[in-house]
């Protein structure tokens, strides 16, 4: 069953510099997904939409607005398809023009896996149907991404917008969630009940769905029914009440306040900064955390900022420093190495395990205001230009 949320519908571009970062971390985050738990796992988080936002604003993407689903379906294709015979993952479609490759692309990837193209297509073809017509609900896909391992299950992930409200919807499909295209087939849907929507895949309209086709309008249309509530605001800086406070406070305290070699499971990172271990306990938790873990997605963006400078500038020192140890980490693991993979993996562990007695401050502008300030020092950068060091030399503190 679906649930809702709306993003802001925002215009503009990613950066080269970012785009090469994003595609960077973002494939070294499902290989490691795929190392640890199977492909299967990274076409089910995709279908999440809280993962997926949480994951967009882990690569520095801005944190509440459409353009997430755009630069990171983007970015994972570009890290994955040459990869695609070592993943056992294909990433098909995308935005405008290229969603209509998609069945193109589908029957090659059959050609190569023998996948049956002919079902994938077909699924790729109605689920866009789907989404576009049989959901009236006012916004119009400009997006279609068609993910799949060699397995044979597969995700979509396709994105409306409404010029009317500004505002952009995003739908995810899982190929093991439903039985059928018309009944309730969706995982999720990311985007806010605007109002009575016609929605002839809801089980609850079977006979709303009779009705139109004996051309009669006896029953009412029926609402989308609300299970998953995930509204991202229009505003665009980060506020408090945007992320669980406890939780980004752990993550700040593991960091900041105590010392890997504190901890035996964390020997393996030790020279690595404060600031990158930051970084690194969230792109853990987002390959690692359970389902439960993301439904602050904002909380994740403390990890690189974004491209517009909220919370903070894009830190591409410590986002290149966090891209270095994952990859060394994943590249050790493949030769039997395995340390530096699991003290990853034990990063979010111990910052779930400190959130239980951590209790959070007043500090959060403050927080993000230390990030503003040393912003210069990490290489900061937004898409208006580099960050500057501050006129005075006042240091700010932490949780």
């Amino acid at each position: 069953m679906p649930s809702y949320a709306d993003m802001p519908l925002h215009y503009g571009h990613v950066p080269p510099w970012l785009a090469k970062r994003m595609a960077l971390l973002g494939g070294a985050i499902v290989e490691a997904i795929v190392t640890g738990y199977g492909k299967s796992e990274v076409i089910r988080r995709l279908s999440d939409p809280c993962w997926f936002q949480a994951l967009g604003c882990v690569l520095g993407m801005d944190w509440h607005s459409s353009g997430i689903t755009t630069s990171v379906m983007g970015a994972l294709k570009k890290a994955v398809n040459p990869r695609s015979q070592e993943l056992g993952i294909y990433i098909c479609g995308g935005k405008g023009r290229h969603s209509r490759e998609t069945p193109a692309e589908l029957m090659r990837i059959a050609d190569k896996t023998g996948l049956p193209g002919d079902q994938l297509v077909h699924s790729s073809k109605l689920t866009a149907k789907v989404d576009n017509t049989a959901i009236q609900d006012g916004f119009q896909l400009y997006l279609h991404s068609f993910v799949l391992s060699t397995d044979g299950d597969w995700a979509v992930v396709q994105q409306g917008m409404n010029d009317a409200s500004s505002m952009a919807r995003r739908y995810h499909w899982h190929s093991s969630a439903f039985t059928s295209y018309t009944e309730a087939p969706h995982t999720f849907i990311y985007g806010r009940n605007q109002g009575m929507i016609l929605n002839l895949t809801d089980t609850q309209a079977a006979a709303t769905k009779t009705g139109i086709l004996q051309l009669l309008e006896e029953k009412p249309a029926h609402l989308l029914p609300e299970i998953r509530n995930l509204v991202m605001p229009s505003h665009h800086e980060v506020r408090a009440e945007n992320v669980n406070l406890k939780r980004l406070g752990s993550v700040l305290a593991l960091a900041h306040d105590i010392h890997p070699a504190n901890f035996e499971s964390l020997l393996m990172l030790e020279g690595v900064g404060p600031r990158t271990l930051q970084s690194l306990t969230l792109v853990s938790e987002v390959i690692h955390g359970t389902p439960s873990r993301f439904e602050d997605p904002a909380r994740f963006s403390f990890a690189h900022g974004g491209k517009d400078g909220h919370p903070f500038p894009v830190p591409t020192r410590i986002y290149d420093e966090t891209i270095e140890t994952l990859r060394d980490a994943l590249n050790k693991a493949k030769i039997g190495h395995t340390d530096k993979q699991e003290a990853i993996r034990k990063l979010s562990t111990l910052a779930q395990r400190m959130e239980q007695d951590f209790e959070p401050n007043a500090n959060f502008e403050k927080v993000i205001e230390r990030e503003k300030q040393d912003s210069w020092k990490y290489g900061g950068r937004t898409v208006f230009g580099k960050a500057a060091p501050p006129k005075d030399g006042e240091q700010l503190s932490l949780f």
